[in-house]
């Protein structure tokens, strides 16, 4: 019975076996599932329908968003099932975990007033790079129980979704969590249960690729905090006053003023190792192990520099009436059709 009232829809670029995997992981023959393809040139699209997937290209000629896909995707779904009751989304870097759909249902099932459920996503290859290790920990952060937000692999129920308007397509990035806010404030709940949801393949190697990814979190700060800062919400307040006062304020303050203080005020970049030392600490009273505590409190530490670069772009862009465009820190996975020769799929 869940199985016929759920549908799916998975969201991608260019994500080569990632894609596959993601894709066979939803399959059964007996759910609807619908992928979104944002212009990849990899096969990705041929590969979704050779398993029996519905296919959505994206208008490339409109800026592309994940909030975009997503919506594109659930329009589809519900013009093919217009009677679905649950959609989990999912992006096609992620596969969903065993047993997931059917745990999220039944939570769906037995709590009338929640309107979406994440669980725990985890990472496929953590131990192959410090920063894949550092979204591990990240993944990890949140608590089990009602909760005011969710991430890109979560269950909703469709009614609620489409009340709301679904996903704000200009925010490129944190789509979910302002959607999370209108969810909440329509007075619907959000649950995570202690369940692994999805295997995500992060893909991150280099400082390159988590200093863009750490300026696309500050941009969404930026944008999702215009849209929800002011009262009752605050959404991502702090965060923002923290990126503006030790990302930007404070190192160009205390460089400015070291001739005058003998270098004094060079004191104040203390801070962040400080900063970097007591995140270390308090995760591993969490429980969590050395090798993953270091890492994070590491990037905590230092991330509020290139956050201060993503929240003075969507300042900039702002003020100038720029479009808002996606901050990619990924490159193109390995095409679908060279993963197809060298599995022997």
């Amino acid at each position: 019975m869940i199985r016929h009232k759920l549908g799916v829809v998975v969201i991608g670029r260019n994500e080569g076996d990632r894609l596959i995997r993601s894709l066979e992981s939803v399959v059964d023959g007996s759910r609807s599932v619908v992928y979104v393809d944002s212009g990849s040139t990899d096969g990705s699209c041929e590969a979704a329908r050779d398993r029996g997937v519905t296919v959505v290209n994206l208008d490339l000629s409109i800026p592309f968003t994940a909030a975009r896909a997503r919506n594109a995707g659930f329009d589809r779904l519900r013009e093919l099932h217009p009677d679905v009751e649950y959609v989990q989304f999912s992006d096609g870097d992620c596969e969903v975990v065993a047993g997931w759909l059917e745990a999220a249902a039944v939570a769906l099932d037995e709590k009338p007033t929640v309107v979406a459920v994440c669980g725990w996503r985890r990472e496929r290859y953590p131990d192959r790079s410090l920063y894949n290790r550092i979204c591990d920990v990240e993944w990890r952060m949140g608590q089990v129980g009602e909760t005011t937000h969710f991430g890109g692999d979560v269950m909703i129920r469709a009614g609620a979704f489409a009340a709301v308007g679904g996903y704000d397509s200009s925010v490129i990035a944190a789509e979910d969590d302002e959607l999370s806010v209108r969810l909440r404030q329509a007075n619907g709940s959000i649950l995570r249960i202690a369940h692994n949801s999805t295997l995500h393949d992060a893909n991150i190697h280099q400082l390159s690729q988590w200093w863009q990814r750490a300026k696309r979190c500050g941009y969404a700060y930026a944008q999702v905090n215009s849209l929800h800062g002011a009262p009752p919400e605050h959404k991502f307040v702090k965060e923002i006053r923290r990126t503006w006062l030790w990302g930007v304020w404070v190192p160009l303050g205390a460089i400015a003023l070291s001739p005058f203080t003998l270098g004094l005020s060079l004191l104040a970049f203390g801070r962040y190792p400080l900063t970097a030392l007591r995140t270390m600490l308090g995760t591993r009273k969490r429980g969590f192990s050395w090798d993953e505590s270091i890492p994070w409190g590491l990037s905590c530490g230092a991330s509020v520099f290139p956050e201060a670069f993503g929240v003075v772009k969507f300042t900039s862009d702002r003020l100038l009436h720029r479009q808002h465009t996606i901050i990619e820190y990924k490159g193109a996975q390995t095409p679908v059709a060279d993963t197809i020769q060298i599995t022997g799929r």
